[in-house]
């Protein structure tokens, strides 16, 4: 038996009285010779045919190449959200099991969904840290719940308390690609550029992994690590800079059926699906692109092209960093893995939509007006979403969408290429896998086994299996059971090469629901609905998903709608919860998700000192260009903008602010109706004031700023605006009432920022 140092640590070493007698002794390394590097890219809302290598004409060369190097599976499922997906990469176990059931911004009350990670189910990220990797996450979190992702914290579900020694990246479901809300570790800090310089959120974030990476490899070479890059991309907003927006100007005008039949022949010839799998119809609500007008045409190409230019330069990102590890030697002893998280998304409706905002204020988007804006589709002036249509040309050839358990949003792209230890090469891998499968995976590569207690916490059951085998043989059995889904109350399992799903209708009975059934291993788009000719197979399928359900933490089926779902996480306690807020300035970035809200007016009152001289500067911003308020000193007057989807409501003081102490309020209250009014006054005097022709629900997924802007609200100023005078104190005070229009919202924004 090992001697124990009073630390209670394994020392095999002789401890005598004097160092005369006594013998060291060094622990040896946990891992095998030549482990690998790892790195995890992780996509947005990237459909099955979305890559180049999976069918789609959208330039991916550098994707393509890493799977010309390596092996494309075709069989690789997830859960159709980002979070719950995210959450089984990462822990190789079931999303309802550790709490993440659907997006980490809610917290229902249920084990099934805390919207965080629990310590017994530890990440890869702390397995191999322990076990002597260094580990970076770079890009988007969304698994930490969102009322703790503010600078007061909780940390205990930041990307560094889950086991990575670095992070750099967004903690929200989605971020402005141009003006992000930025986390460096456990603090918010400021993007490095503006947009007029070049900045793009996914360009900085593979600069930062690769200045971590060659951090530890420059000072300790022998140390391998693993990269998580989560990019924003290809979430909406979809945002590129402005040459590859021109890039593919024209190249949709030919519509979605056409893309989506050429993409199936382009699938099919490069054998990622059989010869003889069928095209899904289209889904419900989709329209023949001939049966649109010319308007909403041009509007639907158009976003598409802002969702390829995305793409193309997410791709070039990837390319960069794959040639990054080629230059300092570490690319071909790296297991590089590339996949999506879900299918392409539903939200931006059956027409798309220009800003998203505008379907969460319930403010449908209106073609005719939007193509007035085209030009601006793609960049800092729009948030904008493909629409349905576009969307199951990006699932081909599946039906559904993300959110759903149709293909459509559950199988997805994945690349693994490992050149030094992966001998295929272009090869295609047809095994049916699941997100749970990627963390064992990752460590039976690496030679590590999957520890019983982590920081002294018993760990669960891995549910996940390692698809090693099928790395070095296409037809190698993978030994895992079967796998159930669950999405938002749609359901679906596969077993024995046959799959069960439903697609859910909320607030109905749940055992109303028709079950559909595939002979997935012969049907490869679920087109054959086998129910009624075998029901005897289905009524094992249905009963082997409730058993797996109970299993696996499933239940209570929650198909609440928006309203009991928000009023559910809305508990108090949660830093939205007061109806008074008291800051004192300078202080870091505030999410969305805990700034006060601004749907039911609000009051301001301002106690600051106001400097000689230049004093103009940002005294309180929310939101950005495309939707938000602002309230500034300008040109020395007090100046409040309410931007309305571009549409400006602004009042200026009819006088200078004066250098000295001074009170500054702003009230604005919402009237029947939804509309507002605004009332500017300093040290008791009414300076401006005048109607605001309506207040919107949901302002931005940008949150706010004291003291300066991180994302303008208009044009008369540039980021930060830092306001040059002192700020000693600033209130908010709300409404206790929420109009249900706000709740319902807000609970829209939350499950779109996936």
């Amino acid at each position: 038996m090992p001697n124990r140092t009073p630390a209670g640590d394994e020392f095999h070493g002789v401890i005598g009285r004097t160092i005369a007698d006594s013998q060291p002794w060094w622990p040896g390394p946990k891992l095998k010779a030549g482990a690998p590097d790892v790195v995890m890219v992780v996509l947005d809302d990237t459909g099955f045919a979305h890559l180049g290598c999976y069918g789609s004409t959208i330039e991916t060369p550098h994707m393509d190449a890493l799977a010309g190097g390596g092996v494309r599976f075709t069989g690789f499922h997830t859960t159709a959200l980002c979070s719950p997906s995210r959450a089984c990469l990462l822990t190789g176990r079931n999303h309802h099991a550790v709490g993440m059931r659907a997006v980490s911004n809610f917290d229902t009350g249920f084990p099934n969904m805390r919207g965080a990670l629990p310590k017994s189910a530890a990440t890869l990220a702390e397995i191999l840290r322990d076990a002597g990797y260094a580990t970076f996450a770079a890009g988007k979190w969304h698994l930490a719940p969102m009322s703790e992702c503010t600078a007061a914290g909780p940390f205990a579900n930041w990307p560094l308390q889950k086991g990575f020694d670095r992070y750099y990246g967004f903690l929200q479901g989605e971020t402005d690609q141009f003006h992000p809300e930025l986390t460096c570790d456990n603090h918010f800090v400021d993007p490095p550029a503006s947009p007029e310089a070049g900045y793009h959120f996914s360009e900085d974030v593979v600069d930062r992994a690769q200045s971590m990476i060659r951090d530890v490899t420059s000072i300790v070479p022998e140390r391998p690590f693993f990269l998580y890059l989560a990019f924003g991309a290809m979430h909406s907003p979809h945002q590129a800079p402005k040459s590859y927006l021109d890039k593919y100007r024209g190249r949709f005008d030919d519509g979605w059926d056409v893309a989506r039949e050429a993409w199936f022949a382009r699938q099919k010839a490069m054998g990622i699906v059989p010869p003889d799998t069928r095209l899904a119809p289209r889904n419900p609500g989709v329209q023949p692109w001939s049966e649109l007008s010319a308007n909403e045409r041009a509007f639907a190409a158009r976003l598409q092209e802002a969702f390829a230019a995305m793409l193309d330069h997410t791709d070039a990102q990837i390319g960069r960093l794959v040639n990054f590890l080629k230059s300092i030697g570490r690319f071909e002893n790296t297991l590089f893995i590339l996949l999506s998280d879900n299918g392409a998304s539903q939200e931006g409706g059956a027409t798309g939509v220009l800003d998203e905002m505008k379907w969460f204020n319930g403010i449908r988007e209106n073609p005719d007006e939007a193509v007035a804006r085209l030009d601006d589709i793609g960049g800092p002036d729009s948030h904008c979403n493909i629409p349905w249509g576009w969307a199951q040309a990006g699932n081909t050839p599946l039906k559904w969408y993300k959110q759903n358990t149709h293909g459509g949003g559950v199988r997805d792209p994945l690349i693994i290429s490992w050149p030094a230890g992966l001998a295929a090469r272009g090869e295609v891998r047809t095994q049916f896998c699941h997100a749970i499968d990627i963390a064992p995976t990752v460590l039976d590569v690496v030679g590590v086994s999957t520890p019983e207690l982590v920081a002294g916490v018993p760990q669960m059951p891995v549910h996940g299996v390692s698809l090693t085998p099928a790395l070095a043989d296409a037809d190698a059995a993978i030994a895992r059971g079967a796998q159930y889904f669950e999405m938002l109350g749609h359901r679906g399992i596969f077993e024995g090469g046959w799959k069960a799903v439903t697609h859910h209708t909320p607030g109905t009975p749940f055992d109303d629901d028709r079950w559909e059934l595939y002979r997935l291993s012969e049907d490869f788009s679920e087109y054959e609905d086998l129910a009624a000719s075998h029901p005897d197979q289905l009524k094992a399928l249905v009963a082997a998903w409730w058993a797996e359900a109970d299993r696996h933490g499933v239940l209570p089926l929650d198909d609440r709608n928006a309203l009991q779902l928000f009023r559910a996480a809305d508990r108090p306690g949660l830093p939205t919860s007061r109806t008074q807020f008291v800051y004192r300035p300078p202080l870091s970035h505030i999410v969305a998700d805990t700034s006060p809200p601004s749907a039911r007016g609000w009051h301001t009152t301002i106690e600051l000192e106001h400097p000689a001289g230049d004093g103009d500067g940002a005294l309180v911003a929310r939101g950005s260009r495309n939707s938000g308020f602002a309230l500034y000193v300008k040109g020395g007057r007090l100046t409040f903008d309410y931007n309305f989807f571009h549409a400006h409501t602004k009042f200026v003081a009819d006088t200078p602010l004066t250098p000295g102490p001074h009170r500054v309020e702003m009230k604005v209250e919402r009237a029947d109706g939804g509309a507002g009014h605004a009332t500017l006054a300093v040290d008791g005097r009414q300076v401006a004031a005048g109607p605001i022709p309506r207040l919107m629900y949901i302002i931005s997924s940008t949150g706010m700023d004291l003291g300066r802007s991180l994302a303008p609200v208009n044009d008369d100023y540039h980021a930060p605006f830092a306001y040059p005078g002192r700020i000693d104190t600033m209130v908010f005070e709300v409404p206790a009432a929420a109009p249900a229009g706000e709740v319902r919202g807000r609970v829209r924004a939350e499950m779109a920022r996936q």
